[in-house]
């Protein structure tokens, strides 16, 4: 990887609530190598929860370039590629395993490798070619990432949300854990999404679509719960105006007593768990998801919230390779069934970072777009 003299612009974590605005070198694609104009970079809930302690489970020390849910076109590619071309509209999976440790050959997910590059989590902006992090101009792909072409008919603007929909894998991997004689999730299941956030929507879609009967949306704010019911969300509970009873007995009273099929936490707070497991009924199925940052630990109790009702849990620790395709595809072909356009709520120049985080954080919006062209 060579530098060029010319400098672009890029968004650096340097601490705690400390993002600068950073000219770094623009990077040319060497042998095997691609560079990506980025299109838009969407803020994470994990980046958001990095930006206000400072630091990530993965993380290397700060500097970090900031950013992992993007879309863009390829600007250059190095010799040797054959598989993309300047000019093609990509999206980038937002880790690169190592494909030499024990999970990597043994066929496990790619996020179990135990030497995983991260962008935007633990690699430096101070080390070559600099541009690691979506919130930047341009972004240097590590090779050995995966790199996924973007439909002619699906938007660039709908195309950014391929990561958090393709986490959605965790939906097709509980049709397959049949403990009991029925399986996980069936045909009219009762549904519970804790935190419709952008990741919460885009379960309580793919749920919409297997075919879930009532689906309950529960949040703390009433502009999510809306923008629920827009996605096909029956019901909607804000946590700020009732209690766990009263989410309680609302979820028996829709199941003739018995409690929610399955239950997809994706609020990202501790405290959410073991509510999910109270919602559920015998033989329910918690489908864990939210929490993707340490943020503490809450008390369970295995027999009244494990054993007792037999509950499957299924933890899911992020989106697959082979997801991104289906993930894109479904988006395009239901694109005039759901407001897929309005996921993204709010849009920034690269420059205003520090508002667009801010504005991210907050329950009035959804998904809060970098655009570093603009």
């Amino acid at each position: 990887m060579k530098e060029m003299a010319a400098q672009m612009t890029a968004a650096v974590l340097h601490g705690r609530e400390d993002l600068r605005i950073e000219q770094v070198p623009m990077p040319k694609a060497g042998q095997g190598e691609i560079v990506v104009r980025v299109h838009a970079a969407l803020t994470c809930g994990t980046d958001l929860k990095v930006y206000r302690r400072g630091y990530h489970a993965r993380m290397l020390k700060p500097p970090i370039p900031f950013g992992h849910e993007l879309a863009g076109t390829v600007h250059e590619v190095g010799e040797g590629v054959t598989a993309f071309r300047r000019g093609d509209r990509v999206v980038a999976l937002n880790s690169a395993p190592c494909g030499d440790c024990y999970y990597c050959r043994h066929d496990f997910p790619y996020y179990f490798c135990q030497n995983m590059t991260d962008y935007g989590n633990n690699l430096s902006a101070a080390d070559p070619p600099h541009l690691f992090g979506g919130w930047s101009q341009y972004m240097y792909i590590v090779p050995g990432s995966f790199l996924v072409r973007v439909p002619d008919d699906l938007p660039s603007e709908v195309a950014v949300l391929t990561e958090v929909m393709a986490v959605t894998v965790g939906l097709d991997r509980a049709k397959q854990m049949s403990a009991f004689p029925s399986e996980a999730f069936l045909f009219d299941d009762t549904v519970v999404v804790l935190g419709v956030g952008p990741l919460g929507m885009c379960f309580l879609m793919k749920a919409r679509m297997l075919g879930a009967g009532n689906i309950i949306a529960v949040d703390l704010s009433d502009y999510r719960l809306q923008f629920a019911k827009r996605l096909g969300a029956d019901h909607v509970l804000n946590v700020a105006k009732t209690t766990l009873a009263d989410r309680l007995d609302f979820v028996r009273g829709l199941t003739q007593g018995r409690g929610a099929d399955m239950v997809i936490e994706t609020a990202g707070v501790p405290q959410a768990v073991p509510e999910g497991l109270e919602l559920l009924r015998l033989g329910g199925l918690l489908l864990e998801a939210g929490n993707f940052s340490d943020l503490g630990e809450v008390p369970i109790n295995p027999f009244r919230h494990l054993c007792s009702k037999s509950v499957r849990i299924l933890g899911v620790g992020g989106e697959e390779p082979a997801g991104y395709g289906p993930s894109m595809r479904q988006m395009a072909r239901y694109a005039h069934n759901y407001p897929l356009r309005e996921f993204v709520s709010h849009r920034f120049p690269l420059r205003e970072v520090e508002a667009a985080v801010q504005k991210a954080i907050g329950p009035d919006s959804m998904k809060v777009a970098m655009e570093p062209w603009a």
